[in-house]
């Protein structure tokens, strides 16, 4: 039995490379005459990589949201990864472009995170390989050249692991208004791990949260107070000893995982508890599983997260 599975799988994997082609050898992509491309910079080798723009949304789809996640969420994900780099691509490169001259960069702090082939291999291993990536493949496929419009115009299509029930206002995180960046009920997010607790000392948080002068003038004391809140009720302005500081700044210098966060002082030590994954504007990743396993389709999920957008073939 155990070697009749296996040669089933030997088959399958073999019948994989025969109707797509070996997939890693080099990580290089044949380009077809005509076809669109994006020309995205590798931070690991410093190179500027061209791709065809259904093999580039590929490789986001695997880095940025689980293979295994219903095959809608992915479909979604798919839709925004190509609708984020084609508003990019036709713009000639958004304004305060870190690397010059190309689309993109696999970089997520700046753009999408991107996967090769090759490094999907080693993540996954082979067999998991073939077993994930031609089903985020298929996924991709069939979206094909679908993206997302906004009054028809491509839109940012901005994304998040996790919201923690509600996403939010890019207003009330990035201080523009953004039409269909509102904050929406996400009542299906399916994270695993909503909530995560970290402890630090006083010292290292003044040391972390303030600039040096003021951290050596504080004397190792410290008071932390909310100013202001957003209009879902997550810290948006706090005090740290006096000095006002961005709820997004507090979250970036601590490494918190959101900015959905309140804190707790316990002794010499503050506990901050955080609620979410992310920024918590646009798509809520684990909120598109969500709705995907209560029968939702692509389209009403990106429809639910970006108001008043449409999905059409650009």
């Amino acid at each position: 039995m155990r070697l009749r599975t296996g040669l089933l799988l030997l088959l399958l994997s073999a019948a994989g490379v025969w109707f797509y082609g070996y997939p890693g050898s080099g990580d290089r992509v044949e380009i077809r005459p005509n076809e669109q491309c994006v020309r995205l910079y590798r931070h690991v080798t410093g190179e500027v990589q061209t791709l065809p723009l259904e093999e580039y949304v590929t490789g986001v789809v695997a880095a940025e949201m689980p293979a295994l996640f219903p095959v809608e969420a992915l479909k979604a994900q798919a839709v925004a990864a190509r609708t984020y780099v084609l508003r990019r691509v036709y713009a000639g490169g958004v304004a305060n472009n870190p690397h010059p001259g190309v689309d993109v960069c696999d970089d997520p702090r700046h753009s999408q995170a991107y996967l090769s082939r090759r490094e999907l291999k080693r993540r996954w291993g082979l067999f998991n390989y073939y077993r994930y990536y031609y089903r985020i493949r298929r996924a991709v496929g069939d979206t094909a050249g679908l993206v997302i419009v906004y009054q028809g115009q491509l839109i940012d299509p901005v994304y998040h692991a996790s919201c923690g029930g509600r996403t939010e206002n890019a207003a009330d995180i990035w201080k523009f208004d953004v039409p269909y960046l509102k904050s929406v009920p996400c009542p299906y997010d399916a994270n695993p791990r909503p909530v995560e607790v970290r402890s630090f000392t006083l010292a290292e948080l003044v040391q972390a949260l303030l600039p040096e002068a003021v951290a050596a003038a504080s004397g190792g004391n410290f008071e932390i107070a909310l100013v202001k809140t957003t209009s879902t009720g997550r810290p948006k302005e706090v005090a740290v000893n006096g000095t006002l500081l961005p709820a997004t700044a507090v979250r970036e210098r601590l490494g918190l995982k959101s900015a959905r966060f309140t804190w707790k002082v316990e002794g010499d030590r503050v506990l901050f508890t955080t609620v979410g994954y992310g920024h918590g504007v646009g798509l809520c990743q684990y909120g598109a599983k969500g709705m995907a396993e209560h029968g939702y389709d692509f389209r009403a999920i990106l429809e639910h997260y970006y108001s008043g957008v449409q999905i059409v073939k650009y």
